[in-house]
């Protein structure tokens, strides 16, 4: 098989440390069970996938339908927050994206969002048809460029397919600040034509502008699954494409969502949440702006700010489970 098709597994080691020595004992002790496997979709690349559970016999409160970031994966950090989520009542779902984590591809190599997310839609779709999964609201949620996939999947898909949208710092249009200026991004597709799989696109360092605490820096350059090599050609074009395609498209979103931000944030532009929530169609909209947070706000942020985001995630989600009268939510700016 040729390099990079193929990911060995990862070593021993976990993000919370050396106890709980497994993770159905991490889980278990957070009030969640947790399952991994492999799906393969139509398009025959396979997904590594994962599957968190409240403990015990009661049917969740809902399906959750997770989306990490670009050189991130579902495995190592991620993970803490569907585990909360979990313990709070919540069913989640999570796959690797090709190229990332376990999953099938050329690490880090994605030269077609659409066909990627047709994979995601596959998974999905495949967990929503189980029986015991009849008749539960189905959300999205999704992290810095999981949330920009999260709004095309709404995008390309029937409007009642998914009761509400969490966008966690997306990524709905790549920031100026980390931009390449012009004229390198027509430079970039232009060799991109020739050599899309090459690593040589400069970026600056993501966990230093991600995550605030320092001792969590060394926990997420600890991720033995992480991407930390130059961006590829191929993939830095593909999204920029996909973002251009989003941001010009903000007017027709219709999701309920709750998009979070930190106002600190370097990688995505918090100015462009803002423009989403202005633009958006949705009916029903929330936009929480928090001063002083960085993009990593559910990892890389001090465990009171962690804490206080994942609540406010919470509170919206189980507000969206109780049945309301049609458009009783208020739009709501904090």
């Amino acid at each position: 098989m040729p390099d990079g098709e193929r990911h060995e597994e990862a070593p021993d080691v976990n993000f919370w440390g050396e106890q709980p020595a497994t993770e159905a004992e991490y889980y278990a002790a957070h009030g969640a069970d947790g399952e991994s496997s492999y799906f393969t979709p139509p398009g025959g690349r396979r997904l590594f996938t994962r599957a968190w559970r409240p403990r015990g016999d009661g049917a969740p409160r809902a399906l959750v339908f997770m989306v990490h970031g670009y050189g991130n994966d579902i495995s190592w950090t991620f993970q803490s927050t569907a585990v909360f989520l979990a313990r709070s009542g919540f069913a989640c779902f999570a796959a690797d994206l090709p190229g990332h984590g376990r999953s099938h591809g050329l690490r880090a190599f994605v030269p077609d969002l659409d066909s990627a997310i047709a994979d995601l839609l596959a998974f999905f779709r495949s967990v929503r048809r189980r029986e015991e999964h009849a008749g539960l609201p189905c959300f999205l949620f999704g992290e810095s460029m999981g949330g920009a996939i999260c709004l095309l999947i709404h995008l390309r898909t029937p409007p009642e397919e998914w009761a509400g949208a969490v966008l966690v710092a997306p990524m709905c249009k790549i920031s100026d600040r980390i931009r390449p200026p012009w004229p390198l991004p027509q430079i970039l597709t232009f060799v991109a034509r020739f050599a899309p799989t090459l690593a040589i696109v400069p970026t600056a360092d993501l966990i230093e502008k991600s995550v605030k605490v320092p001792a969590k820096r060394l926990i997420a350059a600890r991720n033995p699954m992480r991407y930390s090599s130059r961006p590829r050609l191929g993939t830095v074009v593909e999204l920029l494409r996909a973002t251009d395609e989003l941001g010009a498209r903000l007017g027709e979103v219709t999701v309920p969502f709750l998009v979070v931000h930190g106002s600190a944030d370097e990688v995505t532009d918090p100015d462009i949440s803002r423009a989403l929530y202005d633009a958006a169609a949705s009916k029903d909209k929330t936009i929480k702006i928090y001063d002083g947070m960085m993009h990593s706000m559910l990892f890389g942020e001090p465990d009171e700010n962690i804490e206080r985001v994942r609540a406010d995630i919470l509170a919206w989600l189980n507000e969206r489970c109780t049945p309301r009268e049609e458009g009783s939510f208020l739009t709501i700016q904090d």
